[in-house]
């Protein structure tokens, strides 16, 4: 297969894996692809409740080969967040450090469902790092900070941007949020 219809391969199907995700979300997860390059995604993971992470907001992005889905994308983590490393690629059995047990039948919603569950536990792996629990919690109130400051964060995901202004005037001016 040239490299040409490899990347057109590509392109339709994340643009079908797209449509999906629109219909059916992924529960604490949000994905949006580059305008400019549809092989480059950015997803923000949301802290599910009642663990470290909660009320964080984690950017992160998946690259996608030319010939996806026949090879797993590349998985980074941007925001510190405790548990990976951030921006180097993510040694998980969802991404391109383990091609032997892709599946071509995986979706992008597949990988971000995996990545959350990865998150979750505690297993090492490599990218992984140890930290206590008080400290994941810190870099889950800092996460929005941190994520304001990244211009590709801000202009994929401006709802999150919108609320998190909002939040900051109510409290500037004593209201209750």
């Amino acid at each position: 297969m040239t490299s040409r219809k490899k990347t057109n391969s590509a392109t339709e199907r994340l643009r079908q894996d797209y449509i999906r995700l629109k219909k059916d979300p992924v529960p604490y997860v949000v994905a949006e692809p580059l305008p400019s390059n549809i092989l480059e995604w950015h997803y923000v993971v949301t802290g599910p409740e009642n663990t470290p992470y909660s009320g964080g907001k984690y950017h992160g992005k998946l690259v996608f080969p030319p010939d996806f889905p026949y090879k797993p994308p590349s998985i980074y983590m941007i925001t510190p967040n405790g548990r990976f490393k951030t921006n180097v690629r993510l040694c998980l059995s969802i991404s391109d450090y383990h091609p032997d047990t892709w599946n071509p039948a995986w979706s992008v919603s597949t990988i971000l469902t995996g990545l959350l569950s990865f998150m979750a536990e505690k297993s090492p792996t490599l990218g992984s790092i140890e930290m206590p629990d008080c400290e994941r919690r810190r870099l889950a109130v800092e996460s929005l900070d941190f994520n304001l400051r990244n211009k590709v964060f801000c202009s994929l995901f401006p709802d999150t941007v919108e609320v998190s202004f909002l939040f900051s005037w109510m409290e500037n001016f004593n209201c209750d949020v």
